[in-house]
């Protein structure tokens, strides 16, 4: 049976980035399609806030790790995290997920984390989607990190 693998859509080439373009990744594309593996993409970002949309940063609260808009100071998490849920329960068949490094969504092990003054205290924190992957125990890693892997 092929492995089913939810991957950020922006890897996909799907238009949803936060400024409107995507991140087509033809080498992990190719590479996954030489795996046989079936695709399913994802943009919890794009679903909750459109795109184009304002920056987030991953900060450290005292209701733990949140999504924080950079243009208002606004905890955006919830809406991606309600996504993160309904997709992996509409989706009981992935065992991988891969993400798109360092987003403060899809990040695996590769995303940028603040404290709440804005000072960089990780560059290796998870996504609030990887995290909820993880938690299911989905296998996740970063897309940067899946390319360079040797062949499985």
């Amino acid at each position: 049976m092929a492995k089913v693998v939810a991957i950020s859509a922006c890897l996909l080439g799907e238009v949803c980035r936060y400024d409107g373009t995507d991140n087509l990744n033809e080498a992990l594309l190719n590479r996954l399609q030489n795996e046989g593996a079936t695709l399913v993409g994802f943009c919890p970002e794009d679903d909750a806030y459109g795109t184009p949309r304002p920056t987030m940063d991953l900060v450290e609260t005292p209701q733990g790790i949140r999504a924080i808009s950079n243009a208002t100071g606004e905890d955006l998490s919830a809406p991606i995290e309600a996504y993160a849920k309904a997709f992996f329960d509409a989706h009981p068949e992935v065992t991988l997920f891969i993400g798109k490094d360092r987003s403060p969504s899809c990040g695996v092990c590769s995303a940028k984390c603040y404290d709440g003054a804005k000072m960089l205290i990780s560059t290796s924190a998870t996504g609030l989607m990887a995290q909820e992957a993880k938690h299911r125990g989905i296998e996740a890693v970063d897309a940067e990190t899946y390319l360079a892997k040797a062949d499985v």
